[in-house]
């Protein structure tokens, strides 16, 4: 069959569209860099960086006493600590430190490995000894219960307690991970990130905010905080599309050892979560680990740590020897 030239009348009524989609999709990659130089300008680091394994991670550090450290979920960053109130609280007697991880904030993602739970967990386990950060409690928020989890079963004498909040934890199907594919594909991947996925991504932000707080209203400074620029660059949206392509091999991965965890362990869910079902996870997980307490928040969704910081904390103490057992501290908090 013979192929039409680029002389041919159809060829020749094409080359002006593709030309002109090429023209846009160039446009809109400018238009994307230009909002990223932009956002990083209004909103710089609020913390330090340190080098660990190649990669670069930014952490914001405050306080002192027993050290905690937190592990924040995908599609925000470590200011979702500050925000939500955590993070202050408990530096006011704790050492307390909140990684961007790799890929969000200002933290790194090279693309020398795959950013599994498990390469996160082991570049924070190197991060924890050259911050001489002995025996940490660890709280990890979705996403960041992975990696909390991984750093337990992996390295179970350098983790002192486990806090996980509204965690993902048995392999299940996820509509979120089979729309993200696309977007964590090479190639592909980089062609929507610095094209047509920062432009939606900041159309869809406020309704996913909302959807991850409700039945709780947004809160007015979230996006003061983590401004939506921030949250839409090119690199941000990767790592959010790994991360979720990642979520279901890490759970299959990760549920059969959860009897096998020896420290501490404090789950914390929402009762109206709409992202990850509560019964299915936090509730199950409590069921497989020994030493684990539960609490589980009426009236909460995702987000449920901005609606129990004062619980979270208790638990912290008591973890770190500066309180009363967790049970009885729980049932103060009620």
């Amino acid at each position: 069959m013979k192929l039409p030239s680029r002389h041919s009348p159809t060829v020749g009524r094409a080359l002006p569209s593709m030309a002109l989609a090429a023209g846009a999709l160039a446009s809109l990659a400018f238009w994307n860099l230009y909002q990223v130089r932009k956002a990083e300008r209004h909103t710089p680091p609020v913390g330090r960086f340190i080098d660990v394994d190649g990669v670069r991670l930014h952490y914001l550090e405050k306080g002192t006493g027993p050290a905690v450290v937190l592990l924040h979920g995908n599609s925000v960053t470590l200011q979702d600590g500050l925000c939500s109130g955590v993070f202050d609280r408990l530096a006011e007697r704790h050492r307390v430190i909140a990684f961007d991880r790799p890929g969000f904030g200002y933290s790194e993602r090279p693309r020398d490995r795959l950013w599994t739970s498990l390469a996160q967990a082991r570049l924070f386990h190197q991060a924890f000894y050259a911050l001489n950060l002995q025996s940490p409690v660890v709280l990890g928020h979705s996403w960041g219960t992975l990696v909390a989890l991984d750093l337990a079963v992996e390295f179970p004498a350098n983790v002192r307690g486990l806090i996980l909040v509204s965690g993902y934890y048995y392999p299940s199907a996820r509509l979120d991970a089979a729309i993200s594919a696309p977007a964590a594909t090479p190639l592909l991947g980089d062609a929507m990130r610095y094209t047509v996925s920062p432009v939606s991504a900041r159309l869809l932000l406020k309704r996913t905010a909302e959807a991850m707080f409700a039945p709780m209203p947004l809160p007015e400074n979230f996006f003061a905080a983590m401004p939506r620029d921030m949250l839409s660059r090119p690199q941000q949206i990767r790592a959010e599309a790994e991360d979720a392509a990642f979520m279901i091999p890490a759970a299959a991965r990760l549920h059969k050892r959860y009897p096998a965890l020896k420290m501490p362990v404090a789950i914390f869910g929402g009762a109206d979560d709409k992202i990850v079902d509560v019964e299915a996870h936090s509730v199950r997980l409590h069921e497989d680990v020994q030493h684990s307490t539960l609490r589980v928040m009426p009236g909460a969704g995702h987000m449920v740590h901005y609606a129990v910081p004062q619980e979270i904390e208790l638990v912290v103490r008591d973890m770190t020897g500066l309180g009363k057992t967790t049970g009885a501290l729980l049932a103060e908090a009620s």
